[in-house]
């Protein structure tokens, strides 16, 4: 591999000045975009010369139009076949990825782009694909899936990008890549960017790529002084109390809360607004004319309160905002640093609180290391303090009523009522001010959780600091800001799961059909669980591959809808038709553990942790073999 120093020489350096086609440049005129940041200007007269590319940034620094714009560029739109390939490791990046490449095509008539991932039904995708589309951007278990079909020809490939290659190893996805790589043609341009580059993206880079240019943007994740950065340990449905404290107890002019999905900023408005406070959503659904009311809104000072996933919020800028919330704790440091970076504008002072559930600690411990910034255990307001400001207000609106309105008719009201029924004036008021109040108890009479200890911010230093995911597949090396609490659905217009499907107090053993014949790996399935019904990854358990089929552990309770979507996952090209192990024990009788199954599985030995080693998948009785195949006549089971 070869380095060459990319120096920008001029600060003036635009989009035009790198040679990109015409249609393209009146897309970002249009978006607004006219200087690129510096992965964009080193990277893009690259791909545009057709070099190959290993690009190391972080989330956030536009490297995604760093590989869009030159293969927009570089596209004969008079061909209909496949020219370029995008492998991203979540559906929702996936999706955002192609929406870019509309965005920045929107001037390119007859152009066609298509995102195919898990979950999705195969005949829209496959129609599509019929019907011919230059770009594909995918998540590696689906792409395997068309290419082995059929539906995906990639013989006239141009160019192949990797994004995100080391949350691809992560996943486990990475056999998968190498596995596409191999089919594709050898002539074609690659473009790997990584935020982090351990030892297996180096080896795949030396494999594949071509005498590549290197181009590493180092991270400036850096905080503003002004801005004081405090986070408190709560999760659940704790949160929500958290915050009515603080937003009763802070002096706040404008916030901005953040969460993960455009759901979520609906539904917490509308708690808010029951508890009384000026709040409105902020999301990508939204039209753009309500958009920009609620922003002006927010800074003509009717709206106190914006509820805004990550996405919603990108470019906003309002001088008023004095508190940033991360309600949702942010995927990486980069989003931290975006999210927190709307407060504190201008030189002016601001706060920054962040909600981090107990599991969510290491995330905490990534974001300090990437800023270089200690974030501090705050203390909630008490209870005492909350029930002191209520009544300091309601006492404040009494003295504002009687200041501002005319009350002579309400006055003569109050009299004659209390004189016909024989009641003092000061019951009179209590009893209204019941009446206002209504059924809202208006003092607090217990707090919303057990706080912290005092200790508590002193205690983590002592801690091990460690991710909040367990160790995958066969690799030690990876970026803890890389964590991912759940892989929620930001753009997908699916129906929303809740944070929170599963427990972890108890596991149950699912079978699935694709084992030892299908060339599978424990990372493969680990990844399509992951990845293909957004389940945490640090639910699932151990996995044990057996010849014909393998057992997996994930958390009980599943819901059904999720039960049957994770049916119709491929693995290795193979339907899972996940069957519950204790349904069919139920039926058959339990006759022992998953005889052939591999003691090298994912996982193993005490639940809650993962190792590759030797473990897992109990014997069972000599003589008596567990059957756990469907549709097998009960004779025949009996005869075996």
């Amino acid at each position: 591999m070869t380095r060459k120093e990319h120096t920008i020489m001029d600060e003036q350096l635009t989009f035009r000045s790198l040679e990109l086609a015409e249609p393209i440049l009146s897309a970002l005129a249009d978006v607004g975009y006219e200087t690129p940041t510096p992965i964009q200007a080193q990277t893009i007269p690259l791909i545009l010369e057709g070099r190959d590319v290993l690009g190391q940034a972080q989330t956030g620094t536009g490297k995604t139009a760093a590989f869009a714009l030159p293969v927009l560029s570089n596209l004969d739109l008079s061909r209909t076949e496949t020219q370029a390939l995008v492998l991203a490791p979540t559906r929702e990046l996936a999706i955002q990825v192609a929406e870019a490449f509309h965005s920045y095509a929107d001037h390119l008539p007859g152009f066609h782009v298509l995102p195919i991932y898990g979950g999705q039904d195969y005949g829209v995708q496959l129609r599509s694909l019929k019907r011919g589309v230059h770009v594909v951007v995918g998540t590696p278990g689906r792409v395997m899936d068309h290419m082995r079909r059929g539906s995906l020809n990639l013989e006239n490939l141009q160019c192949l990008v990797l994004d995100e290659a080391d949350e691809m190893l992560r996943m486990g996805f990475i056999d998968d890549v190498e596995w596409i790589l191999d089919q594709t043609p050898s002539e074609r341009q690659v473009a790997l960017f990584s935020a982090t580059m351990p030892a297996p993206i180096l080896r795949i880079a030396r494999k594949y790529l071509k005498d590549p240019e290197e181009v590493t943007i180092k991270s400036k994740t850096t905080t503003v002084e002004t801005i004081r950065q405090r986070y408190w340990l709560v999760g659940g449905h704790h949160k929500l109390d958290a915050l009515t404290r603080i937003l009763e107890a802070e002096p706040i002019d404008g916030m901005i809360i953040f969460v993960r999905t455009k759901t979520e900023t609906l539904n917490l408005a509308e708690k808010l607004q029951a508890r009384g406070f000026a709040a409105a959503a902020l999301n990508g659904d939204m039209a753009q004319q309500q958009r920009e009311r609620t922003i002006e809104q927010l800074k003509d000072g009717t709206l106190n309160i914006v509820i805004a996933t990550d996405v919603a919020a990108r470019g906003l800028d309002v001088e008023r905002i004095s508190h940033v919330i991360n309600y949702d704790i942010p995927t990486d440091t980069e989003s931290y640093v975006h999210r927190i970076g709307r407060t504190g504008r201008a030189g002016r002072s601001g706060e920054a609180i962040l909600f981090v559930s107990p599991r969510e600690r290491g995330m905490l411990y990534s974001i300090e290391r990437a800023t270089r910034k200690r974030i501090d255990l705050m203390e909630l307001p008490s209870t005492e303090v909350i029930n002191d400001k209520r009544i300091a207000r309601f006492q404040q609106r009494i003295t504002d009523t009687i200041a501002a309105e005319d009350l002579e008719f309400y006055t003569h009201l109050v009299e004659r009522y209390c004189e016909e029924h024989e009641v003092s004036p000061v019951e009179a008021a209590a009893a209204l001010a019941r009446l206002l109040q209504g059924d809202t108890p208006f003092l607090l009479s217990a707090k919303p959780e057990r706080e912290p200890s005092r200790n508590a911010d002193r205690d983590r230093d002592r801690e091990p600091r460690r991710d909040s995911f367990r160790e995958r597949d066969s690799f030690r090396e990876r970026d803890s800001s890389r964590e991912r609490d759940s892989f929620r659905e930001e753009r997908e217009p699916r129906k929303q799961r809740k944070t929170s499907l599963y427990g972890d107090e108890k596991m149950e053993t699912y079978r699935i059909e694709v084992g030892k014949v299908h060339d599978v790996k424990p990372g493969n399935i680990a990844g399509a669980i992951i990845n293909e019904i957004g389940l945490d990854p640090e639910a699932v358990g151990k996995i044990i591959i057996g010849d014909h089929y393998s057992t997996v552990e994930l958390p009980a309770g599943m819901p059904n809808d999720v039960f049957q979507e994770l049916k119709k996952v491929r693995v290795c090209g193979q339907q899972l038709r996940v069957s519950k192990m204790d349904d069919q024990r139920s039926a058959y009788g339990d006759r022992g553990g998953n005889r052939g199954g591999d003691r090298g599985g994912y996982g193993g030995g005490d639940r809650g942790k993962k190792s590759f080693g030797k473990s897992g998948g109990g014997k069972g009785k000599k003589d008596a073999p567990f059957f756990t195949g469907f549709n097998v006549p009960k004779k025949k089971r009996m005869k075996d």
